[in-house]
């Protein structure tokens, strides 16, 4: 049998989890002097009041070797792919592959490197589960998924800088005006680094729904069977708003809603929103 694992940044509802027979390995989330698994025992509430209230944001970290072990058995004769955030955004990767040598399971442990983030991971998740469920090898899942990696499309608007500020990944000058002006930068992830686009300014919701429409020509030419909107906490009636205007393309099988977990939301800050899908 072919095992999916993924670490817990690929942000799947547990809906989509027990669905799909997913396992999911935690990353910490570190709030000053407290240690939390992500998904596990703190929410992405508790890390907003907590950052507020500090004027800090949460620190993160990679499950260790000895967390990754827990999830293989050496014993079953399984095959496990593990999926792992972009290998340029943490030691997920190389931590999966040490696990799988100190078991001395490499030749049944395929890590992926799946060069992105949030549902960016989780879309490549759900695609290896329906072939794992097909019957098909690890090798062959592994062949196929490196081929769907670049046709991945992350992107994501946040609704203020000062998270990614705290974080360290924008100047203060730029937090500082994008708060003055009002401005939203939509990031793009590519080729698993993430890049600034453009920059939208006003009213959140008009910036959102912006931001979708401009994706419209891309949208109509992604694959047909997902598409993800992926939150930190947004406003209920503007996911709606996205939702109805992603169904008017009438391009999509389903249209799932996942909220970001605690890692991806600690450093993008609440009110982030992008639109997930993989290209032709």
């Amino acid at each position: 049998m072919v095992k999916i694992l993924s670490d817990s940044t690929c942000d799947l509802s547990p809906e989509l989890i027990e669905k799909y027979n997913i396992g999911i390995i935690p990353l910490y989330v570190r709030c000053g002097d407290a240690e939390y698994r992500d998904g596990v025992n703190v929410s992405p509430d508790d890390l907003f009041k907590w950052s507020d209230e500090h004027g800090e944001t949460p620190k993160t970290a990679a499950p260790s070797t000895e967390d990754i072990k827990a999830f293989l058995d050496k014993d079953s004769g399984d095959d496990y792919i593990i999926f792992t955030i972009s290998y340029s955004m943490s030691a997920c990767y190389n931590n999966c592959r040490l696990a799988a040598e100190d078991l001395e399971m490499s030749n049944r442990v395929f890590v992926v490197d799946s060069a992105n983030l949030s549902t960016g991971i989780g879309l490549q998740v759900i695609k290896a589960a329906e072939m794992a469920a097909s019957g098909m090898t690890a090798q062959a899942i592994v062949a196929e998924i490196e081929k769907l990696i670049p046709k991945v499309r992350a992107s994501f608007v946040v609704d203020t800088l000062t998270f990614l500020h705290r974080g360290g990944r924008c100047s203060g000058v730029a937090a500082f005006f994008g708060s003055a002006l009002k401005l939203h930068p939509r990031i793009s992830v590519i080729d698993g680094v993430m890049y600034p686009e453009k920059k939208y300014r006003g009213k959140l919701s008009k910036v959102i729904m912006d931001y979708v429409k401009d994706m419209e020509p891309a949208l109509k030419a992604a694959r047909g069977d997902r598409v993800f909107i992926t939150h930190s906490g947004c406003d209920l009636a503007v996911v709606e708003s996205v939702r109805c205007y992603l169904e008017s393309l009438q391009q999509f099988n389903e249209i799932l809603e996942t909220r970001a977990g605690s890692v991806i939301s600690s450093h993008c800050g609440p009110g982030t929103l992008g639109v997930l899908f993989i290209s032709q």
